[in-house]
């Protein structure tokens, strides 16, 4: 008899990280408002229910650069970078939503040479939607409430192995650049709060420093 999920207790928030050279996936260390990527670089964002950084789950498939900006091509004075997107799975979805999350996904942006991975992320998705204290709270309008609420929950969503290609974006954020589909496994959306120009480069809060956060508070 499958035993059930046991409960525990974490954060749900969208945690940032940094694809390496070996095709894993690593925690950034910093903000992507401070953290530059260079030309060729893929960024990740994974939203789950989490019990600690050391805990979070991983973005969700490949996320080839190759497959993400084959179809982007270089320019003067700026570089591209691939950001893989994954909304969770329903288990990490707040009481709110209804539904499965929006599919995971990868688009590549072209930004300026000194741009930031948060100037990366708004090239990609819309809306953004981040709170007073400037933490991101919300990718392309997910979740539609709240930011980074303790909850309980079954927690570990499936850290996931690197397995499905990266996909493309397009209009509809939902196809694969190689073909692939992500067999809806990921999800994501959220209100906007309009980021205006110069918006990214507000001090967003990576996801290490909503744990320190949450630790001064207790």
């Amino acid at each position: 008899m499958r035993q059930p999920a046991a409960e525990s207790s974490g954060y749900r928030y969208w945690s940032f990280w940094q694809r390496q050279e070996g095709g894993s996936w690593s925690y950034a260390t910093e903000g992507p408002a401070t953290q530059r990527p260079e030309d060729g670089d893929v960024l990740g964002f994974r939203f789950a229910l989490s019990e600690d950084s050391d805990q979070a789950d991983k973005p969700r498939g490949a996320g080839s650069f190759a497959a993400a900006c084959e179809g982007t091509k270089a320019a003067k004075d700026s570089k591209r970078v691939a950001v893989r997107i994954d909304f969770g799975t329903r288990a990490d979805a707040p009481g709110g939503e209804s539904g499965d999350p929006p599919a995971a996904r990868t688009g590549c942006a072209r930004i300026p040479e000194n741009g930031t991975a948060a100037d990366a992320l708004a090239k990609v998705a819309s809306p953004l939607r981040y709170n007073s204290d400037a933490l991101l709270c919300a990718i392309d309008g997910y979740p539609a409430t709240g930011c980074g609420e303790q909850a309980k929950g079954s927690g570990g969503s499936g850290r996931s192995e690197d397995g499905d290609g990266g996909g493309t974006a397009d209009t509809g954020g939902r196809s694969s650049a190689d073909g692939e589909d992500d067999g809806g496994r990921g999800e994501g959306a959220s209100t906007a709060a309009g980021v205006a120009a110069g918006a990214a480069a507000v001090a967003i809060l990576g996801a290490a420093a909503l744990w320190q956060a949450r630790r001064r508070k207790r």
